[in-house]
């Protein structure tokens, strides 16, 4: 009886393990490609089954309608609260081929660039907000607004400075950026090579990169998403507007995988610390102690991006 009582609670442990889903902090370039909108989709798909839960979406961009086109996202489906942050006082510029349309067709909460929240405040509300060593950052972007919250100072939310944050209430950085083990990805050479610089040579907890070369073979967005996606969704509307559902390299969804099945998709390469240059290029440092590592590939590129594509479109399967 004993025995059975153990058992039983092992089990009732794992399931309650499982049910708790991870917290997410989304940081996205949403403007020039339109793998940031499928990213989005799996985000949103991911927390419909209890697998995640979106905290709030970073907007770095200088996308005059790109937080305007993510709370169109978040509005279709059904999540309009959650807050969007981005970088305040920047130049604004029209500069993708379809965050104008998409807030201009779909329900969203923002009529403007400047109505939503600075993003380092929100980073950090939302931080100070959660039990430590809750939250999940994943990057899909340049890093602007992580080096500010990474330099950011104690204020009325929190006592922290933003490194304490980081320290207290993050337990993993989920980095599509760098190109590995040595190279150079727009991600951290363009537009701030600097930011990227400050976020990875002094980032303090865990870090897992997906670099180029992990989502360059993976090509979703295709005709199966045509087909399989609602013409009302703005998603379909976002890979029509971009090239016609011609396919797209998924350097951003790859990660997400990582989040939720980590031994599934991807190997993991050797502990240590990427080292960023001025011009954003990095390199691999091995070392065994080191908290940082990048992803291998582990599956086909075509399984994974069957995978990717049926996220995008809503499909979902314990498995993932």
């Amino acid at each position: 009886m004993k025995t059975l009582l153990l058992s039983f609670a092992t089990l009732i442990c794992a399931v309650t393990a499982y049910a708790q889903p991870t917290k997410v902090i989304l940081d996205t370039d949403l403007d020039s490609a339109v793998d940031d909108v499928g990213t989005m989709a799996i985000l949103h798909n991911l927390a419909d089954h209890g697998r995640l839960e979106i905290l709030g979406i970073v907007v770095t961009s200088n996308d005059r309608y790109a937080p305007q086109c993510a709370d169109a996202i978040n509005h279709y489906f059904k999540r309009p609260t959650i807050p969007i942050g981005v970088e305040k006082g920047i130049p604004l510029k029209d500069v993708s081929k379809y965050t104008g349309e998409i807030s201009r067709n779909f329900s969203h909460r923002l009529k403007a660039y400047g109505e939503a929240e600075d993003a380092t405040r929100l980073y950090r509300s939302l931080l100070a907000g959660e039990t430590d060593g809750a939250v999940v950052i994943v990057t899909v972007g340049h890093l602007t607004n992580l080096k500010h919250l990474i330099q950011s100072g104690p204020d009325e939310i929190s006592e922290l400075s933003g490194l304490e944050l980081i320290r207290k209430k993050v337990k993993l950085w989920a980095c599509m950026g760098g190109q590995f083990p040595e190279g150079k990805e727009a991600n951290f050479y363009r537009p701030d090579p600097e930011s990227t610089q400050i976020a990875v040579n002094t980032w303090p907890g865990r870090v897992i990169f997906s670099g180029w070369e992990i989502g360059n073979e993976i090509i979703t967005g295709g005709p199966y998403l045509k087909k399989s996606i609602a013409p009302e969704s703005p998603v379909y509307q976002a890979y029509r507007l971009f090239n016609d559902f011609s396919g797209r390299q998924s350097w951003d969804q790859s990660i997400l995988l990582y989040l939720v099945s980590p031994e599934k998709y991807w190997d993991l390469g050797p502990k240590g610390n990427a080292v960023v240059y001025q011009d954003g290029s990095n390199t691999w440092k091995m070392d065994k102690n080191g908290q940082q590592q990048y992803l291998l590939p582990k599956m086909a590129a075509g399984e994974i991006a069957k995978v990717l594509d049926a996220l995008m479109v809503g499909i979902y399967r314990p498995a993932f």
